[in-house]
This record gives structure tokens, sequence and C-alpha cells, in this order.
């Protein structure tokens, strides 16, 4: 019979198969030749005392047959004559979605304008040594979305969202490695996720699914509260009864276009800031508690939030895309904006720790962009990355002591930020509710941990494109958008997600609420 266990082992143990194996085997009393198996159901670090430990929940199996690992196998039968549904945006909602309505029976037709997973990394190479930034591929446009060159954390939330467990398998069967189904904290690492977007894209395509790139929507064709189809830059018209729109949190140009083509779209509350980097050792002797972590407990993390007042106004100043072991990259999708986000590879080996700082931003804020009616947020976000513009992708930066201090750093520290940096004022580019609000944060997180407000730590900026600034509305219901019939608003870009995950599961749920539609009629 199966037994499930839980023990509280050293990370020498609890993080090493190996050793795992041998410490169940001794434990147990298995004999050597007896057929033995285990699997982890769970797997998390508590460091909150010493000595530090690794929690563990697993299944063991004796002389007998272990299960699969994946609960389902997931088959995409051929739909390349059925019904079509377009998806715009080939981002984790977008690719989720089209996968989703191919098991529903529909034939997506998913048009991104950025390019091909593989492709994309030229232009990548680009922004970093030659400072060109292509405004439809980047780190943010392109196969897989913003999530492709990301840490690839698979942390979320938004349990009632959908079936988390759903789409870590399915991400399994793509490619991924199956720690992402216990981990407490799950990640893929940027440089695996390349791979299994590549894999997600043939299952599309196998399936009789359609992806084209390099295919930007430049017009939507809307006929009394209808959506009909769109238009793309190259002069193609495609149509359908019904629409995923998943174009992701920095499609600026399709927010504009919404509202000239009598579609509605709201403002929505989001963060600004900066990104802070440490080295990864500092941040690990201040979480573990150790002079060195050794050869087996992870890169370090942290997540910090606290709460500010400027003008008698409250508002949250919390850490964002924490990146333990990776590296701050920049993230402009146009010439003359400086954008910076981090990521991690799957070994989160970089020397350096890195983490976005920001704070909130609410309608009142934004008094002076007001008369840019529900765009107030981009135009904000765009005039502060603007105003970020030294020299090419060159980004501000200058020490988190410093800053605090109001004096502007003398020399900087190594970064791990390949454009470059230039020794830069945030007191002088920031709002000033920002960069108060943000003084004020660095020393409650400074002494909620000890070293944290150091001179080693370095703050890179602009943080901006934590979420979208703007909420195209949807039925709570249907998920349909409320004035125009077919429109699907889905994932960050629409406002409705967070990150890989919850916006994985909002693209099964907008695929789902289609097919409920459609097959009504």
């Amino acid at each position: 019979m199966p037994k499930e266990l839980e023990y509280q082992l050293p990370p020498e143990i609890g993080l090493s198969e190996e050793a795992l194996d041998t410490f169940l085997r001794t434990k147990l009393d298995i004999h050597p030749g007896q057929s033995f198996n285990y699997r982890i159901q769970k797997r998390s670090i508590d460091a909150r005392r010493h000595p530090i430990r690794v929690n563990l929940r697993l299944i063991t199996y004796q002389n007998e047959t272990i299960p699969a690992l994946l609960q389902t196998n997931y088959t995409y039968t051929d739909v390349y004559s059925r019904p079509p549904v377009l998806v715009i945006g080939c981002g984790p909602a977008g690719m989720f979605a089209a996968l989703r309505l191919i098991e529903l029976g529909f034939k997506p037709i998913v048009l991104e304008r950025g390019k091909d997973v593989r492709a994309r990394r030229r232009d990548l190479a680009d922004i970093n040594k030659k400072h060109r930034v292509d405004p439809d591929s980047n780190y943010c446009f392109g196969e897989g979305g913003a999530g492709t060159y990301s840490d690839g954390k698979l942390y979320t939330r938004s349990k009632k969202r959908g079936n988390i467990r759903r789409v870590l398998e399915i991400l399994v069967q793509h490619g991924a490695t199956d720690k992402i189904l216990y981990d407490s904290h799950p990640h893929i690492g940027t440089n695996k996720l390349p791979k299994i977007v590549q894999a997600l894209r043939e299952s599309i395509l196998q399936a009789g699914g359609e992806v084209h790139f390099n295919t930007r929507v430049n017009g939507f064709r809307v006929e009394n509260g209808q959506l009909k189809g769109v238009e793309t830059t190259d002069g193609k018209s495609f149509e359908a009864p019904a629409l995923v729109l998943a174009t992701g949190h920095s499609a600026r140009d399709i927010y504009q276009l919404l509202p000239q083509s009598g579609i509605l779209i709201e403002f929505k509350a989001f963060a600004l800031g900066v990104r802070v980097e440490h080295p990864q050792s500092l941040i690990d002797s201040i979480q573990y508690r150790l002079k060195d972590r050794g050869p087996y407990l992870p890169a370090s993390s942290y997540s910090l939030v606290t709460q500010t007042y400027w003008k008698n106004k409250k508002r949250g100043v919390f850490s964002f895309c924490m990146c333990p072991g990776g590296f701050i990259v920049p993230a402009a999708t146009a010439e003359g904006e400086i954008v910076v986000n981090g990521m991690s590879p799957s070994r989160r080996n970089s020397r350096f720790a890195n983490s976005g700082i920001v704070s909130s931003i609410e309608w009142e804020d934004l008094k002076a962009f007001h008369k840019h009616g529900p765009l107030a947020g981009l135009a904000f976000q765009q005039a502060v990355e603007q105003k970020a513009v030294l020299s090419g992708q060159t980004a501000p930066a200058q020490r988190l002591s410093d800053f605090c201090k109001k004096k502007v750093s003398g020399n900087l520290s190594d970064c791990s930020y390949q454009p470059g940096l230039e020794s830069a004022d945030f007191w002088q580019i920031l709002p000033p509710h920002i960069a108060h609000r943000l003084a004020d944060g660095f020393r409650d997180f400074g002494r909620k941990m000890k070293g944290y407000l150091s001179y080693e730590a370095q703050m890179v900026g602009i943080e901006s494109r934590t979420s979208a600034p703007v909420r195209i509305p949807r039925d709570r219901e249907t998920l349909e958008h409320p004035e125009i019939s077919g429109l699907f608003p889905c994932g960050e870009g629409a406002g409705y997600a967070g990150g890989i995950m919850s916006a994985a599961m909002d693209g099964e749920r907008v695929a789902e609420a289609i097919a409920l539609k459609l097959k009504k009629y």
C-alpha cells in the first residue's frame, strides 16, 4: 500500500535526490534489490529558524507500480475544419486559450505582432549590445510574450481563477521540469522557457490551429455592436465569431486603437518604481543567516510590503517579481524610453539578486494626466520612462543609501544590466509622490531586513510595466465585453491577470466562455 509521509530534513538530504533516496531506504528498512519508489507531493524550505529545514510531504511505493506522473494526458484532436476563433497575442493567456479552444472543438487562429521565439533572440541581443529597440520584437513582444524571457515564476495567489494543477501539468507535458508540480514556489527559468513555448506552439499547429507571426492588428471591424474581425498592418483581414484579446500589458497601440474603434476601456490602478539589485550573497546572508548558503540551498528571495503616507495619502510600496540569482534586462517597447525588468535562469546562479520595488498609483495621483481619460496611466508611464532616458538604453542608477540621503552616487557597483548604467538622481527623474514613498519604503525594508538598505544595494530604473494601466471591461459571468458582442478581453493586458499562471488560467476560462456562447447557436 502507498504510504504518505512527512519529514523535516536538513537541506543536504531534502534537496538532494540521491541523499533523499538513501535516507528513505534506511528509514523504511528497504532491503537491497527490493522494489521501491517515491513521489514528492510538496516541498518547501523553512528558513525562519535554525537549523534550516526542508519540509517534505511524499508518497512511497514498495513492491508496486508507481502511478503515472501526470493525472491527465492532454491530447489535442484535429480542429482544422472546425469553427474559427481569433486569438490576438501569443503570450501565456493567448497560448493557453488556444489549447483549450482546441480541446473544446474550435480552431484557434493566433495573431502575434512579434517573431517566433528563436528569431526573437537576435532582437534581444540588439537591445543589449546596440541599444536598438524593435517595437514588435523585444522583451515584451514576440512568441510567449513577456513571460518567455523572465524568471518563469509559476506561483500565484489566484487559486480560485482556475485549475493550477492542470496548467502545471500541461507545462510539464511540454517539457518543463516535474519539480514545478511540488515546489512551493515553482519556477522554470528563462533558459528553459523558449523550448517549452515552442512545444506549446507545435501542439496548436499539429491540431490544425494557426499561428501567424509578424502580424500586428491595426483595426477592429465592429458592426451593430458585434465584433466581426480585425485588419492587420500587412493588409490582411481575419474574421471569426469570437475574439480573445490577449495582447499583454505593453500593447499601447491597442489601448489607443480600442476607443478609436468605439470600444469601451477604463483606467486601472497600477504601480511604478525601480529595480533594486543586491549581491545575492548579501540576500542569502540576511535570509538564511549564514555566511555561505552552501551547495544545497537555492538562492534566497524576499517579499516585502509596507504602507507609506505622503500629503495625507496612503499608498503601498512593495517588492514585485523578485529574481534571485538573476539579471536586470531592458524591457522598453519603443525608442526613447527606459524600462527595466528582471529574469533568472533555471539554476538561479547569477551573483546578483534583483526585485522591482514599486509604489501603488491611483486615479487621484494623476491629476495632470486626467485629460487623457482612461489612458491617463499610460500617459503617466510614458512620461516617466522618457524622462529616464540618458543615452540609448543606458539606465539611470543610484546607490540605495545615497538615494535615501538625496545624494548623487559618485560611483556605482557592478550590475547585471548589460546595456550599462549611468549615475543619476532619481529625485529628479521620479515624480515626488513616487520618490518620497520609495525612500520611506526602503527605510522600512531596512528595518525589516537588516542589511537591505546598504551601500551595496543599487536602484536601476524604471520599473513601470508591473501591470496594465488600463482595464478592458467584461461581464463577470460571460467574460464578454459589455458593449461589444464577440470580444473577450483576456489576461494581463486586459487587467485580469498578473503573471504566467494567472494569465494561463484566464486564457482557459475565456476559451470555455467562448465555447459556451458559440455552442448556443
